[in-house]
């Protein structure tokens, strides 16, 4: 009976913190509907937009660039609420100091999230659009860009960085599971470069430097992530050791 209870008071506990990230969310989406045109008036006119039209082949099109928009900085402004509330939602079941040290985990996931945002689309985007620009003047072909195609393009680029950028918390996180330890980070460190050689291969125009350019980030967080694994292992070996 008791189990049907804590049940009980668990599922509500979710209900009432997931109220709370909608409520926060429908917030953030008003303010997006409201900045929306501003921000896309910003990215248009960046360097790496300048000459280029917009054009709409579909009545909709605007709308529902309008609707991205103001969805993205909705998700954008309720992440670090979605973080604080799952980290809430655990937070009975860890000790004081297992709580103070995954709070820490909320701000830099945020972080982490908006600088690898902010490499894309300052650094790694305006590389791929003067790469892309070259090509098509290569072959002779007239530019026309249609929007949504543009902000699809530029999505691709800029998520797939923000994520990684996540690499030193989820690491971070996995060696406080002990899934990790350094001496596995140490004999995966090659697979681990050929792999990010890969995804930089991908997300960058295919020129050596716009290759090093995004690789060499995704390297130094790779040593970074390992770096403070290593540092929280040693930490975290002693107080094992003492408990046993």
């Amino acid at each position: 009976m008791s189990s049907n209870n804590d049940l009980v008071l668990h599922l509500t506990e979710l209900r009432k913190r997931l109220i709370v990230v909608a409520s926060v969310f429908i917030i953030a989406l008003c303010a997006g509907l409201s900045i929306a045109p501003m921000l896309l008036r910003y990215i248009q006119s960046r360097p790496d937009a300048a000459g280029i039209d917009w054009n709409v082949f579909s009545l909709t099109d605007g709308l529902f660039i309008y609707m991205r928009c103001a969805f993205l900085v909705a998700v954008l402004l309720t992440l670090p609420v979605l973080l604080y509330q799952l980290w809430a939602f655990v937070r009975p079941g860890l000790t004081d100091a297992e709580a103070k040290g995954t709070l820490a985990y909320v701000p830099a996931s945020f972080m982490l999230f908006l600088m690898g945002a902010s490499f894309g689309y300052y650094v790694v985007f305006p590389m791929m659009v003067r790469f892309m620009q070259t090509m098509n003047a290569s072959i002779g072909a007239i530019e026309t860009y249609g929007i949504d195609r543009y902000f699809t393009f530029m999505f691709n680029v800029v998520f797939p960085l923000a994520v990684s950028f996540e690499m030193p918390v989820v690491v971070l996180f996995m060696t406080r599971l002990g899934l990790l330890t350094p001496a596995r980070l140490k004999t995966t460190r090659k697979y681990a470069y050929v792999g990010l050689a890969i995804v930089g291969a991908l997300i960058s125009p295919p020129d050596f430097v716009s290759h090093l350019s995004v690789t060499i980030p995704l390297i130094a967080l790779f040593e970074i992530s390992a770096y403070l694994a290593g540092h929280y292992y040693k930490r975290m070996t002693p107080l094992s050791t003492n408990t046993q």
